[in-house]
C-alpha cells in the first residue's frame, strides 16, 4: 500500500548519537519539502521511522522493545539508522513487514517511501533540505569510518569513509545560520579523518567554515587521536577561531597499550596524552572529554589500574564510562576472557566516582569568571542553560532568551555543570 504525498503523515523517533540527529533533520527536511507532515503524535501517523542506534546491548534492547510497541499500531514503519544495517534478520523477527533503509540512504527517504527501492549509489547528506529543531543544528561531514575497531558495531553498519566536500557542507551551514542557527555541530564517526579519502583535511574546513558571516559557534565531534595526530597542525589552526568552541573530544578507551591493541585503536596512550597536551597548551581552557571502556577481554587488574592512573594524570573534564557489550559480528565478541558482571560493575562504579570527582575539581577553577555564554535552552526551576565559549553547561538563573550570547559570571561548580549569572 502507498501513501499520497498529500496526505502522508510521519511520526520520527531518534536515538543514538549526533549522526542520527542529523539524519533526522535532513529526513524531515526533505518529507516537508515534499509536501508532507511530521507529526508529534504516533496516533496521527500513517508512517512510523525510527533511526535506531545499536551501540551497546540495552541500547538494542530498547530499540526492540520500542518496536514491539510499534508493531501494536499496525502501520507502516521504517527502521533506519544502525540496526536497519546490521541486524534487519533480529527486527524481522519481531516484525516481518518492516521497511530497512540504511543510513547511508536516508537522503532517498522520499523515493524510498514511494518505491521501496534503494539505489546501488547513496548521495551525499550535504546541500540537501534540512529542518531542524531550536538552535542547535548537527551537520554530517562525512559518513563511515576508516577502521575497524574490534568492538565496533558502527563501523560495520555505516561503512568505510566517505568525505562530503567542503563546499557542500560550507552551504549547509550558511543555510543553517541564515535560518537561526546559533550552534552548529559537524558530526562524523571520527571528524578527524576528514578528507583522508579526498585530499582534504578537518583544519581547512575549519577555516572556511568560520568565514561564514554571522554570530554562531561550532562544536567539531569526536576524533580518534590516531588520525587527530596526522593532521594536528592543521587542526589546531582551525580551532584558533573564536567561532569554535575549545571542546576536544577524544576517546582514549583503555590506559593500558595492550588493551588498546586489541581493540585495534592504532594509537598509544603516550600519543593520547601528547594530543591532550598539545591543545591545552595552545588552548588553557580548552574542555577535554573522552571515553572509557571498562571491562574488555581479559583486561587485568592492573591493566584497568593503568586507566586509572591515565585519568588522574590527565584530568579530563567529560569522561563517559562504558562497560563493554560484545557486539554482534566484532572480532571481540569472539574474544576469550570475558570478565564477571561484577568485576565490572566494580570497575565501573571506581571509574564514575573518580571522574565525577575530577570534573568538580576542575570546574571550580572557572569560579569567580567571566564568559560568554550562549543560551541553548530552558532548564528546571525556572533557569536557562546555556555554553560557554568552551563548551561547559553553565546554568543562568536571571531572565534571558534563547539564542542569545550573554556575559555570565560563575559562580557555583558542580561536576557536570557551571551556575551563573548575568555580568
Amino acid at each position: 500500500m502507498f501513501y499520497s504525498v498529500l496526505t502522508m503523515k510521519v511520526y520520527l523517533e531518534v536515538y543514538g548519537c549526533t549522526a542520527n540527529k542529523s539524519d533526522a533533520s535532513l529526513i524531515k527536511g526533505l518529507l516537508i519539502e515534499d509536501n508532507n507532515e511530521i507529526v508529534k503524535n504516533i496516533d496521527d501517523s500513517n508512517i512510523i521511522i525510527i533511526l535506531t542506534c545499536t551501540v551497546i546491548g540495552t541500547t538494542e534492547q530498547r530499540m526492540i522493545s520500542r518496536l514491539k510497541k510499534f508493531k501494536e499500531y499496525g502501520k507502516k514503519i521504517i527502521v533506519t539508522g544502525c540496526m536497519a544495517s546490521v541486524q534487519t534478520d533480529l527486527i524481522k523477527k519481531i516484525y516481518p513487514e518492516v521497511l530497512f533503509l540504511p543510513p547511508q540512504f536516508t537522503p532517498h527517504i522520499v523515493d524510498f517511501i514511494k518505491s521501496k527501492k534503494i539505489p546501488e549509489i547513496p548521495r551525499n547528506k550535504t546541500n540537501l533540505s534540512k529542518s531542524y529543531d531550536g538552535i542547535t543544528a548537527p551537520i554530517s561531514i562525512s559518513e563511515g569510518c576508516m577502521f575497524s575497531c574490534s568492538y565496533c558495531i558502527t563501523s560495520l553498519a555505516r561503512g568505510k569513509l566517505r568525505s562530503f566536500p567542503i563546499d557542500e557542507i560550507i552551504k549547509d551551514a550558511r543555510f543553517a545560520v541564515r535560518n537561526g542557527i546559533k550552534e552548529i555541530q559537524l558530526t562524523a564517526q571520527d571528524t578527524s579523518s576528514y578528507g583522508f579519502d579526498s585530499k582534504k583535511d578537518l583544519g581547512e574546513l575549519l577555516r572556511k567554515i568560520v568565514e561564514i558571516e554571522g554570530e554562531y559557534r561550532i562544536r567539531v565531534g569526536m576524533m580518534n587521536p590516531y588520525t587527530a595526530l596526522k593532521n594536528l597542525d592543521s587542526i589546531l589552526l582551525g580551532f584558533n577561531n573564536l567561532k569554535i568552541y575549545k571542546f576536544l573530544h577524544l576517546p582514549v578507551q583503555s590506559g593500558n597499550n595492550e588493551i588498546l591493541e586489541k581493540m585495534e585503536r592504532k594509537y598509544s596512550v603516550k600519543e593520547f596524552k601528547e594530543i591532550v597536551n598539545i591543545f591545552r597548551k595552545k588552548f588553557p581552557d580548552i574542555t577535554i572529554s573522552t571515553d572509557v571502556i571498562v571491562g574488555f577481554p581479559d583486561e587485568t587488574d592492573e591493566q584497568f589500574n593503568n586507566t586509572i592512573e591515565l585519568l588522574k594524570n590527565v584530568k579530563p573534564d567529560i569522561t563517559n564510562i562504558t562497560r563493554f557489550s560484545a557486539r554482534p559480528y566484532t572480532k571481540a565478541k569472539t574474544m576469550k576472557g570475558r570478565l564477571k558482571t561484577e568485576i565490572v560493575k566494580d570497575r565501573s562504579k571506581k571509574l564514575t566516582v573518580l571522574c565525577s570527582d575530577i570534573s568538580k575539581q576542575n570546574n571550580l577553577k572557572y569560579v569567580g569568571k567571566t564568559y560568554n555564554v550562549l543560551v541553548t535552552e530552558i532548564g528546571k526551576n525556572n533557569t536557562y542553560m546555556g555554553r560557554s565559549e568552551n563548551y561547559k553547561t553553565v546554568v543562568i538563573k536571571d531572565n534571558v532568551k534563547i539564542g542569545e550570547f550573554k556575559n555570565v559570571k560563575i559562580t557555583k561548580a558542580e561536576p557536570v555543570y557551571l551556575v551563573g549569572s548575568l555580568k
